[in-house]
């Protein structure tokens, strides 16, 4: 992946770090380093390469002369910063990445999207894109959308307080307006695998789609995150499903949640989806040290992408879960002896056919029947890109299904 050369070595390189002691001048006290984020080490080392005297964070600025981290608020509260030379697979591991919930149970079929995700939808329907116009497909629509991208995170980095993050992963993207949609891809999914506010707001904002409570919430991203969404989700390299592969995710899960999945494992009929793009391992090990319960998902067939030659945590062996993947709940077990709950998922790109015995075979209320033909709707839409749907109303959705039925 050709990104700019200073910043991809200076991550696979060298890590700078802070001391964090609540003293940091305690000589009593045995040091405690903490971790700049990934677009922080960016810009320091970027800066500290083209010798510059001082590397502007959104919250602070390094001192290179005098190694100190100083507060942009308040000149005297500076702490101790160290660049660290290190391999490689010497980096530390991110649960946060690999903890949260990759999937919501509190919703059911019912509702306007039942537990889809239609952030990429609503993308499309916000940008006016017609069925055929996709990045992938229409090269002259990528700039546009790369500059789009690039403003929408700076926005977002504003809101967040960290504009100067923003402006450097913006400047990144932009560097490949120019280029083909492959290479911009594996920047978006570079982008994305950087421990930023990027991919945290993103999936934050995909996983609220259904709640009432926060529908302003995730609309509001839609303008502004919603571009580099789509630019990610419109894989060109990672075109063909996945079959066979198991990977494995923690998280943390709470009684009532573990409880759901038990649920849904009782009826075939129920399925789950992934609302949001979802890191996973395919390292049993290294998920298992995370959360107290562990995913194990069997790819029956469905769109992942692997990141581990774009991303600067190759350990992790992580493998993205695309939007719009469903699952079915085989088991949940518990291991007494590791203390964690097991539940067993087999993912699958939903089909006609397997949305078709999938209605037939709910139970006979309304509820469960228009839930799954909102389904089969959504992934008409999905798969226009795939070439294997055209997209049909809803209302044909519930007279085709009927039909097959008879």
């Amino acid at each position: 992946m050709a990104l700019h050369t200073t910043s991809t070595n200076s991550l696979k390189q060298v890590e700078w770090m802070w001391k964090s002691n609540p003293n940091p001048w305690s000589e009593s006290e045995s040091a405690i380093w903490s971790h700049y984020s990934d677009v922080e080490n960016l810009i320091i080392e970027e800066a500290f390469t083209d010798q510059q005297s001082l590397a502007l964070l959104d919250d602070y600025c390094i001192d290179f002369q005098k190694n100190l981290q100083v507060s942009n608020i308040d000149c005297n509260k500076r702490r101790p910063v160290k660049r660290v030379v290190r391999k490689r697979e010497d980096k530390h591991l991110r649960e946060e990445r690999f903890v949260d919930l990759p999937v919501s149970t509190a919703r059911s079929f019912g509702g306007q999207y039942g537990w889809m995700s239609p952030f990429v939808v609503e993308v499309r329907r916000d940008l006016d894109l017609k069925i055929d116009e996709l990045p992938s497909k229409k090269p002259t629509m990528v700039p546009m959308l790369v500059e789009k991208a690039a403003r929408g995170i700076i926005e977002e980095g504003k809101y967040l307080k960290k504009e100067r993050e923003a402006e450097k992963m913006a400047n990144m993207l932009r560097e490949k307006k120019n280029q083909d949609m492959k290479e911009i891809w594996k920047c978006c999914a570079y982008l994305y695998s950087l421990e930023s506010f990027l991919y945290k707001t993103l999936n934050a904002a995909m996983r609220l789609v259904g709640d009432e409570k926060h529908e302003n919430v995730w609309r509001s991203k839609i303008r502004t995150l919603g571009p580099f969404c789509l630019l990610l989700w419109d894989d060109p390299i990672n075109i063909k499903t996945k079959r066979g592969t198991t990977l494995y995710r923690g998280a943390q899960l709470t009684p009532e949640q573990i409880a759901s999945y038990e649920d849904m494992a009782k009826n075939s009929s129920k399925l789950g989806s992934f609302q949001a793009f979802s890191s996973c391992s395919r390292n049993r090990e290294k998920a298992e040290e995370f959360g107290n319960t562990l995913f194990i998902m069997k790819l029956d067939h469905a769109f992942t992408a692997d990141l581990r030659e774009l991303s600067e945590y190759p350990n992790e062996e992580e493998e993205l879960i695309i939007p719009g993947v469903f699952f079915s709940v085989e088991k949940v077990e518990l291991d007494c002896k590791a203390n964690k709950h097991v539940i067993y998922l087999r993912l699958f790109q939903a089909d006609y056919g397997k949305l078709k015995l999938i209605y037939l075979r709910a139970p006979n209320d309304i509820e469960n029947k228009v839930s799954v033909a909102f389904l089969f709707s959504f992934i008409c839409l999905l798969n226009v890109r795939r070439n294997n749907f055209l997209l049909i109303s809803f209302d044909k959705c519930i007279e085709v299904l009927n039909r097959s039925g008879k």
